[in-house]
C-alpha cells in the first residue's frame, strides 16, 4: 500500500508536521527523505530495507556510492542528495565550534565526530585543528586503514599542524569492531603524537574513540592524556 493510501494521521510527513521529527522512527524519517518507494514497497518499506541492509543509519550514511546504488530504487541522484544532507549536518555542527571554544559544547564535538566516523568498515584517523582560543580552524581525515589498524605518521601530522597554523588539536579515530575501549597501541600513538607536536607548541587536547552507538570515548576524561 502506498503511503498516500494510509490514514492521514499515520503518514510520516503529516506526523512530523503535527508532532515534530523526534516522534518518528528512523525508517519514517528516511522515508520522508526518499519520498517514494518502489514497485511493491512503500517509502517506509524501502527505508526499512535500507537500514536493515546497512545495519543502521550510520552504516547507511557511510555506504559507498556503489553499495548504495546497488539497492533497487536507489541511484546516483539519491546518493548525491543523501551526501548533501549529511554535509549540511556536518557544517551545522561545526559552526558553533568555529565561533567559540569547541569544548564549550562537548556534546556537539561528539555528535560531529560520530557523524564523520561512525559506520565505516575501516579505521579512519581524524583531526580537529584549533586556534589559541580553541575555535575550529579545520577538520580533516588524515589516514585510512584496514579493519585492524591504520598507519599514522607523526611527521605528517606535525606538517599539517604547521600548515593550519594550529595551536591545539583534537584527534579521533573509529573502531569498526564496535568496541570503544582504547587499545595499548592507541595510547602509545597518542603519547607519540603529543611529544612530536609539543616540539612545535601544538597541544593535544583530547583523543576520541568512536565505536558503535555509544558516545565517543574521551582520552582526557579517562586520564589518558
Amino acid at each position: 500500500m502506498a503511503i498516500t493510501d494510509w490514514p492521514e494521521e499515520e503518514r510520516p510527513r503529516e506526523r512530523l508536521l503535527a508532532r515534530g521529527a523526534a516522534c518518528l522512527s528512523d525508517a519514517e524519517l528516511l522515508a520522508i527523505f526518499l519520498r517514494v518507494g518502489v514497485k511493491g514497497k512503500s517509502a517506509v518499506d524501502l527505508a526499512r530495507q535500507l537500514i536493515g541492509h546497512f545495519g543502521s543509519l550510520n552504516g547507511l550514511f557511510a555506504a559507498s556510492e556503489s553499495a548504495f546504488s546497488a539497492i533497487p530504487g536507489m541511484g546516483l541522484a539519491k546518493y548525491a542528495q543523501l551526501q548533501a544532507v549529511l554535509e549540511m549536518a556536518r557544517r551545522a555542527l561545526a559552526e558553533p565550534m568555529k565561533e567559540r571554544d569547541a569544548f564549550s559544547s562537548p556534546a556537539a564535538v561528539r555528535d560531529y565526530l560520530r557523524l564523520h566516523l561512525s559506520g565505516h568498515s575501516f579505521e579512519v584517523f581524524f583531526a580537529l585543528w584549533l586556534d589559541s582560543q580553541h575555535r575550529l580552524l579545520a577538520a580533516e581525515e588524515l589516514f585510512r586503514g584496514t579493519l585492524a589498524q591504520t598507519s599514522v605518521f607523526p611527521r605528517e601530522i606535525v606538517k599539517r599542524a604547521l600548515e593550519h597554523n594550529a595551536a591545539a588539536v583534537v584527534f579521533a579515530h573509529n573502531h569498526p569492531s564496535g568496541v570503544a575501549e582504547p587499545s595499548s597501541a592507541d595510547e602509545t600513538l597518542t603519547r607519540s603524537l603529543r611529544q612530536s607536536l609539543a616540539l612545535v607548541d601544538v597541544r593535544v587536547l583530547d583523543h576520541f574513540v568512536v565505536a558503535g552507538q555509544s558516545p565517543p570515548l574521551s582520552f582526557a576524561e579517562r586520564g589518558l592524556l
